[in-house]
């Protein structure tokens, strides 16, 4: 591609791939909660300006057709595809003359945030993608035009600034439709008047940010530093010069500092250290699996699909109720009540942050955390030079053609609840091509139709394929125990952290506050412990067990998963001033002389609330 490098994979549209299994299952859960029903419910969509109401004209309603779109076309729901369609057609039909796409008058341009822009190119290129609505890759291009106009008069600021490199998305793939080299030059002015966050991290201004913050600053906000992982690496394909190693290092600084058992690093809402009582917010969870995704396909680095994969069947589920009707903006490692708390916990956020309901703190993530499940479903398989890689081994279809021949590849799979993956594909005539399978790097062994297998790794299949044939892959995982800054520990197993559930009582709250109705099942609900939850690992040895996947996938009462461990409870104390916010480490390293319990311990994404990181005992 002239002018753009390439990358290593490219992604397949939604009409090509379909999840099955527990997957898909999990996105009709999405369809029928929260995400898919928030043009029904919630005023900042169902009534934006982005569609001539009178409600927010910014991000919310492109955040949520961000996952809306991809989620009706990969359940091929008639009904959300045309709701989908409503909304384009009103924002297409409010494009200025000039190009301008975004809801303000001419006399506000100037003060408008474009970080609206970016963010709704992306979403019609996607709408593009999905479709095959040609009036949608038009009004982008229309309105980089005009983007490209207004930077030089009236330069990016704020979220914009900070978010530059999402402009690249809609940018490359307009590039691979038209070509333009004013597209080009467009990225480098977005580049170049954007927030640099390599100099800042790289710099001795990094230093005050390796500590929790407590002031909000625009670069310590967790959701820019989220997206930023995937900005060197795309702005690589621009231009070559580009440190594209630095993502990674970004990423890996960021961990060593901030980290989370779960691989994310907290942010409530800014930088927030290692205290497993601190959280992370769920915006900046969904947009640390989109650069993960996105950084995989650009370099090929394994690193990255398991680091997405941490992220999504860990961090992005215990967020959420099983039924995806309500999520928390602040999720905690050790979370032992999510509710209203007396007194802020949080380094900038509400004392209400961590409760589950409709918005909890701001509105953001109650627009934006749809995209997570639907893009990580997209990124199951990729296509590849010579054919087709399994990116993520969970279960999916995929329909397309190769050398003119009907190629359909179907996996089926427990994982990351199972080790077994059986691949069948069926060709309609003789056809050569190279089917790879990606080893995750969290195995410690596995096997290809017997072959052994190296984690991290790609096992590349080039072969003539005719007819049907099965390929099967065994995974093997190991339970560890590993330790974390503050001396406790948690326990993992391949892709999967294990917590120890509490039991709990949900208190619903219906009521109105600020023109919006929280009604269930769109309310907010007061989540107590109903039982202990000071324990420490007592004996360091696991039994796992597979049990049937429910039809919620990611639930405290029936987990399709479980670790069987001896345990023993520990004094251990509630924050002062708190209702039901554990401290950090627990009041001694010794038990408290209770007899020893075996307890079993389930996939942190079923809990709603837990203990993660707790003590090794002697």
């Amino acid at each position: 591609m002239p002018g753009i490098q390439p990358s290593e994979y490219s992604f397949f549209t939604a009409n090509e791939i379909k999840p099955a299994g527990w997957l898909r299952r999990q996105l009709e859960i999405e369809a029928n909660g929260l995400a898919g029903n928030l043009d029904k419910v919630w005023p900042d969509v169902r009534d934006s300006a982005w569609i001539g109401g009178t409600r927010e004209g910014w991000e919310r309603v492109p955040y949520w057709l961000d996952g809306f779109i991809p989620l009706a076309f990969l359940l091929e729901n008639g009904d959300m595809q045309a709701r989908a369609k409503k909304y384009i057609d009103a924002i297409l039909a409010r494009q200025q003359p000039d190009g301008w796409i975004c809801p303000c008058k001419e006399e506000e341009r100037a003060g408008y945030d474009t970080w609206a822009v970016l963010l709704i190119t992306k979403v019609l290129m996607l709408y593009f993608d999905c479709s095959g609505d040609g009036r949608a890759a038009d009004a982008a291009l229309n309105a980089l035009k005009n983007l490209s106009v207004h930077i030089k008069e009236h330069p990016l600021f704020n979220w914009g600034r900070h978010r530059w490199y999402e402009g690249l998305i809609a940018i490359r793939r307009l590039y691979e439709l038209n070509g333009g080299d004013w597209l080009i030059d467009l990225a480098k002015e977005l580049h170049r008047q954007g927030f640099d966050y390599e100099a800042l991290i790289s710099g001795p201004d990094w230093e005050p940010f390796r500590k929790p913050q407590h002031e909000w600053l625009w670069n310590a906000h967790v959701v820019n530093y989220a997206m930023a992982l995937k900005a060197n690496l795309l702005y690589s394909r621009f231009d070559p010069e580009t440190n594209a190693g630095f993502s990674r290092a970004m990423l890996e600084t960021l961990r060593r500092y901030h980290g989370m058992p779960t691989g994310h690093f907290t942010g409530d809402e800014i930088l927030s250290g290692t205290s497993p009582v601190q959280g992370t917010e769920l915006c900046g969870v969904v947009e640390a699996m989109y650069s993960a995704e996105i950084n995989y396909a650009v370099s090929g680095d394994p690193f990255w699909m398991d680091y997405c994969e941490k992220l999504a069947f860990n961090a992005l589920p215990a967020a959420c109720t099983p039924d995806m009707w309500a999520h928390q903006y602040d999720q905690q490692t050790n979370q032992i009540g999510a509710l209203r708390e007396n007194t802020r916990i949080w380094s900038s956020n509400s004392t209400e942050a961590g409760r589950y309901g409709l918005e909890p703190n701001f509105g953001c993530c109650t627009a934006n955390f749809g995209q997570g499940w639907p893009k990580f479903a997209l990124s199951a398989f990729l296509r590849s030079a010579n054919g087709v890689l399994s990116a993520i081994p969970v279960p999916s279809r995929l329909k397309l053609g190769i050398k003119g021949v009907d190629v359909e590849i179907e996996l089926a799979a427990r994982y990351p609840f199972g080790s077994r993956l059986v691949y069948t594909v069926k060709t309609a005539a003789p056809v050569e091509f190279e089917l790879g399978i990606r080893i995750p790097g969290t195995a410690s062994g596995a096997t290809v139709d017997g072959t052994q297998a190296e984690p991290g790794s790609i096992v590349k299949l080039t072969r003539r394929w005719s007819g049907v044939s099965v390929i099967t892959a065994e995974l093997k995982f190991e339970v560890r125990l590993t330790e974390r800054p503050s001396g406790l520990f948690f326990a993992e197993r391949g892709p999967l952290v294990y917590s120890l559930p509490i039991p709990y009582a949900m208190t619903r709250e219906e009521y109105e506050a600020d023109g919006v109705e929280r009604k269930f099942p769109y309310c907010d609900y007061e989540t107590l412990p109903e039982g202990p939850w000071n324990y420490g690992f007592a004996d360091g040895c696991f039994t796992f067990e597979e049990r049937e996947i429910g039809d919620f996938p990611f639930s405290q009462e029936m987990p399709p998963a479980v670790l069987k461990t001896v345990m023993k409870k520990v004094p251990w104390s509630i924050r002062e001033g708190c209702r039901a916010v554990c401290r950090e480490r627990p009041d001694t390293g010794e038990a408290d002389g209770a007899a020893p319990e075996t307890k079993e311990l389930i996939p942190y994404g079923c809990t709603m609330l837990r203990m993660t990181e707790m003590p090794k005992l002697n």
